[in-house]
């Protein structure tokens, strides 16, 4: 039995999103990251982000990331998303960025929650808020 692959998508960086030494500018690392989370909330949710009914959406709570390799223009990036649910009321999704030959450009942990938009709190067991709202949780995490 193989261990599931978690969540991937591929990007091809723009010259746009290059700083003044010709690499990937360090913000646009955070970027591809929410590409990442928003693609995969929208796979996971059947091509919708919405909770419906339940009038929450997710928050960023915090985010920290390792850059280890340069990226440069022209070339294309695989980005990863793996969501780990805790017994709290945020959980982590943790996020890498790898280059061409599989070499790890970058990696990014996330403190993420699920927010009440009306009370502007964050809601109590995020992971079956998830679940009640249809999300494929196996597409969201590869512990699932």
């Amino acid at each position: 039995m193989s261990e599931r692959e978690p969540f991937r998508i591929q990007i091809k960086v723009r010259m746009y999103e290059l700083d003044m030494l010709g690499h990937l500018n360090h913000a646009v690392y955070h970027s591809y990251g929410e590409v990442a989370r928003i693609e995969m909330l929208e796979r996971a949710g059947g091509g919708s982000t919405s909770f419906g009914e339940q009038n929450i959406s997710p928050v960023l709570l915090s985010s920290t990331i390792n850059y280890r390799s340069e990226i440069r223009m022209g070339e294309t990036v695989d980005v990863t998303c793996d969501t780990r649910f805790g017994s709290g009321k945020s959980f982590q999704m943790e996020l890498f960025i790898y280059k061409a030959d599989g070499t790890v450009s970058a990696d990014i942990t996330c403190t993420v929650g699920l927010m009440d938009l009306d009370r502007r709190k964050l809601v109590d067991d995020p992971r079956s808020r998830f679940e009640q709202a249809g999300y494929d949780l196996k597409v969201l995490s590869t512990a699932e």
